[in-house]
């Protein structure tokens, strides 16, 4: 599922035209003097009809139509590469979530995880993990439908919060196992491009691409 962002702006300062280069009007130049040397030494008795011509005056326009559109494809790429630059730097600070399993305390000292079901599950359990693996507490959730569910984990009695670093999720549909994605939530601290994609400095997960994201919150 894609994170609900504000659309970009719209695109504008798109030139209508691109520059011919030389390459494109010797192209033209040639193709036109083939033209006239066909029509010149023609058959009189059997002459290319309209149709004919037309046809081999479109197939120039059309290459040059292909050479305009991909200049200005280009053109398009640069300023979206821009534009999503700008859309990451207003990300910086805020919180987003992505798939990964480790619990995190919200702004009122709650350990909260998440997951995403691909269908409907009767039977769901988090299981709690420490830093080396054990399971240290459960939580059962009961039956959940599909998609993106939350959950909060209050430590029971003699079991320090801090303990626990990470989740995984056990779901079933009767015996079947239901995938179930892990998700968890981090920080913007940073936003950089990369090629034609936008880069995003995680505080606990580092370099995450922006199609990665899940939500921001």
């Amino acid at each position: 599922m894609t994170p609900a962002v504000n659309n970009f702006a719209a695109l504008s300062g798109v030139s209508a035209a691109a520059p011919v280069t030389k390459n494109q009007a010797g192209s033209e130049d040639r193709f036109l003097k083939l033209l006239v040397a066909q029509m010149a030494n023609q058959d009189p008795l059997n002459p290319m009809d309209n149709a004919q011509v037309t046809s081999q005056m479109a197939q120039i326009s059309t290459v040059n139509g292909i050479d305009t559109l991909n200049t200005t494809v280009q053109g398009l790429n640069g300023q979206l590469a821009q534009l999503q630059a700008l859309q990451g730097a207003s990300l910086v600070g805020r919180d987003v979530v992505l798939p990964g399993d480790r619990l995190s305390a919200n702004d009122k000292g709650l350990v909260q995880g998440g997951f995403e079901l691909a269908s409907a599950a009767d039977r769901v359990r988090v299981e709690v993990l420490n830093a080396g693996g054990r399971v240290i507490d459960t939580i059962d959730l009961g039956a959940e439908s599909a998609g993106r569910h939350g959950f909060e984990w209050i430590p029971p009695a003699g079991i320090d919060a801090s303990l626990g670093e990470r989740f995984r999720i056990v779901a079933k549909a009767g015996p079947v196992n239901v995938e179930a994605t892990p998700l968890m939530r981090d920080r913007v601290d940073a936003v950089a491009t990369g090629g034609d994609s936008l880069m995003l400095e995680l505080r606990r997960s580092g370099s995450v691409a922006y199609s990665q994201i899940r939500a921001f919150n």
